[in-house]
């Protein structure tokens, strides 16, 4: 009978192209992992891996292999996980990315609630504006939006991610307010440059009626962080669009108003994302159900909804 320990490894060392990879994502060595691998192929008579010094790849009777015994796997680490967690509480570092702003505003809050309730978790929080690879580099969770779903990761909507048209009171004051997003060309534009592109990024709004219309803001102030487009709205510098939950502390201080409260731009979902549905560790389970029933205490996914005017 083959040990679960060769079988993971090899699985892993598939899915993720290397034995460095699989290594971080089981918290082995890469020698480790390797050793797994030849005992396994040694146990089975069969060489599962092309090995080069850049590249791992599988083998035709290693890609079968593969396809054999990746669903009984999981099925097996979920029946050992079920057991072992029957009477156990959540513990261990939780390593999670979150974005700066959004993170510190939202997530953040919620810290000592969920310290209280698991005490045996130790946060371990990176506050990054980056979509992070989270079997690779050995996140537990991640929370933002734009990820891709790499094999093996699954997310949870926690709120819309609409985009408003802001600008301060002193700003506007004198000025008549834009009907419709064209109307912005006639304002002052905070807008942001793509860092991986490097081309100033273009918004297209739309309304509850289902019309869209492009939001040509002229590039008056150039940046590349939403923190900043936020602060230089809030100087009086000029118009800006900028996530909802950016901007809600200030439009609720009434330091910054909206613009077309009809309009808004969808930029997808907010999402926390982890790793596994059926192998979660339990701090990472409570961490997700804590985020999640967060939202819905606090109704921050209506909040946060650039439909609602």
């Amino acid at each position: 009978m083959e040990s679960l320990a060769n079988l993971e490894s090899f699985v892993r060392s598939a899915e993720l192209g290397g034995f460095s990879a699989a290594a971080r994502r089981l918290g082995l060595t890469p020698a480790a992992v390797s050793r797994n691998v030849a005992a396994l192929e040694a146990n089975l008579k069969l060489r599962l891996f092309h090995r080069s010094t850049r590249s791992l790849t599988l083998t035709e009777a290693g890609e079968r292999f593969l396809l054999s015994v990746r669903d009984h796997l999981e099925g097996l680490q979920g029946a050992i996980a079920g057991i072992s967690n029957e009477h156990a509480e959540p513990a261990g570092v939780l390593k999670v990315s979150l974005p700066p702003g959004f993170g510190t505003g939202y997530i953040l809050p919620m810290l000592p609630g969920f310290m209280k309730r698991y005490p045996l978790v130790q946060p371990e929080w990176m506050f990054e504006n980056r979509p992070v690879d989270l079997i690779a580099e050995g996140y537990d969770a991640a929370v933002g939006g734009g990820f891709e779903l790499a094999s093996g990761v699954v997310a949870r909507t926690l709120a819309p991610a609409h985009l408003v048209a802001v600008a301060s009171p002193a700003y506007m004051a004198g000025r008549r307010p834009p009907v419709d997003p064209a109307g912005l060309s006639a304002f002052d534009g905070i807008v942001m440059k793509s860092l991986s592109t490097g081309r100033l990024t273009q918004r297209q709004m739309r309304n509850v009626a289902g019309e869209e219309q492009s939001a040509d803001l002229p590039a008056r102030i150039v940046v590349n962080d939403p923190t900043a487009m936020c602060a230089a709205a809030l100087l009086g510098l000029g118009v800006t669009v900028i996530a909802k939950p950016d901007a809600l502390p200030y439009l609720d201080s009434g330091e910054l108003i909206r613009l077309l409260p009809s309009w808004y731009v969808d930029a997808g979902p907010i999402s926390i994302y982890y790793a596994s549905r059926t192998l979660l560790p339990l701090k990472t389970r409570a961490f997700v159900d804590f985020v999640t029933e967060g939202f819905q205490r606090q109704r921050l996914a209506e909040r946060f909804a650039g439909s609602i005017g």
